[in-house]
């Protein structure tokens, strides 16, 4: 692997129960457990739902919207958090498209590559719900104490 193909964010807690992530470009994103100040902010779990959905959403979008910009584009993503003798996870991770475009030839254009592209997204393209789907182990280290 190059150092283009990594990817890479650092978390730093802000408080008790609240994080922020940066990544490589400066962006941030916080989120928490809902200690103080992060009450109403995503939790992991959350993140993780979203970043599927976001993944394929951006897919979807760039293979639909080339022909026409939709009137709505929705997704949900669902799951249910279980634990059991493996531990903490999710199972039962479901990505549901509410999208629709306008009448005329470029909106039926894209409704008819619309099933297409959400599945090409879910088989080959989205790299965070392959990677969920494919598994890959997750290496834990203290750096310094």
């Amino acid at each position: 692997m190059t150092d283009d193909n990594l990817r890479s964010v650092t978390v730093e807690r802000t408080g008790t129960g609240a994080f922020t992530a940066t990544n490589t470009r400066g962006g941030t994103i916080t989120f928490g457990t809902g200690g103080p100040g992060a009450e109403d902010a995503f939790t992991p779990v959350e993140l993780l739902l979203a970043a599927i959905g976001g993944c394929t959403a951006a897919d979807v979008d760039v293979a639909t919207a080339r022909h026409v910009e939709p009137t709505r584009f929705t997704l949900t993503v669902t799951g249910d958090k279980i634990s059991d003798e493996q531990g903490n996870r999710m199972t039962d991770l479901a990505v549901t498209f509410s999208v629709a475009f306008p009448d005329g030839e470029a909106g039926d254009r894209a409704r008819a590559i619309l099933p297409r592209a959400v599945r090409t997204s879910h088989d080959r393209l989205c790299t965070v719900s392959r990677t969920i789907e494919a598994g890959t182990p997750v290496t834990v280290t203290v750096a310094d104490v």
